[in-house]
């Protein structure tokens, strides 16, 4: 088996920020592996794919379709650009891993989807191409999510008790009594993002707009009583919750800012009571929520433990750098979903392959 690889992985998340990309090389000595994050950058979408990946879940079969190959091409040109910029041998890459852009996420009718056509993106890249990480572990009877928990612990399990990613939704992984637990604790950017747009801004940099506002305790009451916080692990959210249920809250004569610092209480409220729940002493913070100051002051002042914030390459590509790894460990043959994480029958090895034309 080889002890070097070099990947490269790419993640779109649900916030739709850009598509990051990360060029990893990872040496392997048996179980334990250790990594070197090569080169990194995020893409922004071009307004027009933009607008057509925000209404995705609203898309006919036939535009679906057809985004799901646009957004393979966008995919591979932006490799292509990556490549050439940063002077790497293509002859050198391995695979590239690709979560795609999730369109539909409903594991209890047995089905995920994220779009980006792993053979366009093969044949324009001339790179085999590994995607579709979630489906198996769905018909397996899994949530199909989360999949980033086991590279937090073969690739950074000695840096904290716990690992956050605040993205479009809060997620979270631990290690308990010998397994590991992760799943998705509550929103996280992308109501955040929705209200910074009543501003005029994509996000709200550094939380001023939140800490501007003032909470509302009935909101905020009818935020942390809703059912999914009852429901125990594994668990996961989509974009599907939050128009059904998240955004039907009542709030229509709250201020923008009382809303905005309204929902930021409730993350750190989620967050830290599920720290403190699990007896967690430290947290890894990372994803584009680690930046936003204002949120990250409250989760550590209603958690009280430890809080960390890494280097921005990882903070900014934990998630592309995982599915790099959820990649590597494809071709390794070994699995890269866990089924303690996501409520699976089995671990399984998750992924399509399409190879190199």
């Amino acid at each position: 088996m080889k002890k070097e690889w070099q990947l490269i992985g790419l993640m779109s998340g649900t916030s739709l920020d850009g598509l990051d990309i990360a060029h990893v090389k990872f040496d392997v000595n048996q179980e334990k592996y250790s990594f070197d994050l090569l080169h990194c950058k995020t893409s922004s979408f071009p307004e027009k794919l933009l607008e057509k990946l925000t209404r995705g879940i609203h898309l006919n079969p036939i535009e679906l379709l057809s985004l799901d190959k646009e957004l393979g091409k966008f995919m591979a040109e932006e490799i292509l650009l990556f490549v050439s910029e940063f002077k790497i041998d293509k002859s050198k890459i391995d695979a590239i891993a690709s979560h795609g852009h999730t369109i539909h996420h409903q594991p209890k009718l047995g089905f995920t989807q994220q779009i980006g056509c792993g053979e366009t993106l093969a044949f324009n890249t001339g790179i085999s191409v590994i995607n579709d990480f979630r489906t198996k572990d769905v018909v397996a009877g899994g949530q199909g999510a989360p999949l980033v928990p086991i590279g937090d612990h073969f690739l950074f399990g000695d840096r904290a008790d716990a690992f956050l990613n605040i993205g479009g939704f809060c997620n979270i992984s631990f290690h308990q009594n010998g397994k590991t637990k992760a799943f998705d604790i509550c929103p996280g950017n992308l109501p955040l993002n929705r209200l910074a747009q009543k501003f005029g801004k994509i996000y709200d940099k550094g939380g001023e707009i939140a800490k501007r506002g003032k909470v509302n305790d009935s909101l905020l009451s009818q935020m942390n009583n809703l059912e999914f916080y009852q429901m125990t692990a594994p668990k996961s959210l989509g974009v599907e919750w939050l128009n059904e249920v998240f955004y039907q809250l009542n709030h229509n004569e709250i201020s923008a800012e009382d809303l905005m610092r309204t929902s930021v209480e409730h993350i750190a409220f989620q967050v830290s009571k599920v720290l403190k729940t699990n007896n967690l002493k430290s947290i890894f913070i990372t994803g584009g929520g680690a930046k936003n100051h204002f949120l990250i002051q409250r989760i550590e002042e209603l958690f009280g433990g430890k809080v960390i914030i890494p280097e921005s390459n990882i903070t900014d590509f934990k998630e592309a750098l995982i599915f790099a790894f959820l990649g590597l460990r494809f071709l390794e043959g070994k699995f890269n979903c866990l089924a303690d994480v996501t409520g699976a029958t089995k671990n399984v090895v998750g992924g399509i392959l399409h190879v190199n034309p």
